[in-house]
């Protein structure tokens, strides 16, 4: 992990920690009653921003800058973290030095929670993110004495391996418009459940990222979309947003195996 900076004491009795690029806030225990940052309304999950949240005692926050890293493969686990706004994305080195991005995380997703000694990925932000830092070591006596976190992280993890299905068969058995389809419907399921909407879906990824992700290459992934816009199934939109035209087709297409 890159080390610390700068660390700074305010008179509301919170600490900031900058760190290459990621800036780190602490609320002391007495304080959970203070409104939340700025930063988390409207992005936050329900679950995360209610005072009564027993991480709260343990949680540090951070703002980690575009493309810089949260931690690398291999950095000491001494944390996990909670994307609380923003995209991340996490992914792995072959050893021919290809990259495999295992996928993005959004608010409510966690990180580093397999308790390995050191991470098996890395987590970069795409965009300006914020995280909770939850010490590892302190998480897991929580987990030990309070059952709503422990069944929390439990479906959490639940949800992980299911993931890890569906990436697999992602890249195994469908082709490129099957893949991309998959995506766009992953984007969508993601963004009704933070109450959006389905069909004009944030895509703040770049076709490297997305290929990368899919198991395809740049130029595949350039033809695919083109392919769907001409087909009127999307429809390109500024801010890198992209709306779903034809839902029920691309639907179709992403269940294909």
């Amino acid at each position: 992990m890159v080390q610390a900076l700068a660390i700074a004491d305010t008179a509301s009795a919170a600490a900031t920690v900058t760190i290459g690029g990621m800036a780190h806030g602490r609320r002391q225990a007495a304080n959970v009653s203070s409104p939340p940052p700025s930063w988390m309304q409207g992005t936050a999950s329900r679950w995360a921003m209610q005072t009564s949240d027993p991480l709260d005692a343990i949680a540090s926050v951070a703002t980690v800058d575009r493309d810089c890293p949260l931690f690398r493969e291999g950095d000491h686990a001494d944390n996990v973290f909670e994307v609380m706004s923003g995209t991340i994305r996490v992914f792995k080195l072959l050893p021919d030095g290809r990259r495999q991005i295992i996928g993005f995380l959004e608010a409510g997703d966690f990180l580093g929670l397999s308790f390995n000694d050191t991470y098996l990925y890395t987590a970069e932000a795409v965009t300006t993110a914020a995280v909770r830092r939850l010490p590892r070591r302190r998480l897991e006596a929580l987990i030990d004495e309070n059952p709503v976190v422990r069944r929390r992280l439990l479906a959490v993890t639940a949800n992980e391996l299911l993931t890890a299905q569906e990436q697999m068969v992602l890249l195994g058995r469908k082709s490129a418009k099957e893949k991309l389809c998959t995506f766009l419907m992953t984007l969508s399921r993601k963004a009704a459940k933070r109450g959006l909407s389905e069909t004009r879906v944030s895509m703040p990824m770049g076709r490297s990222d997305i290929a990368d992700y899919l198991g395809l290459t740049i130029e595949t992934v350039s033809r695919t979309i083109t392919c769907l816009k001409t087909a009127g199934l999307i429809r390109l939109l500024e801010g890198h947003k992209i709306e779903l035209t034809d839902p029920d087709a691309i639907a179709d297409l992403s269940d294909a195996a």
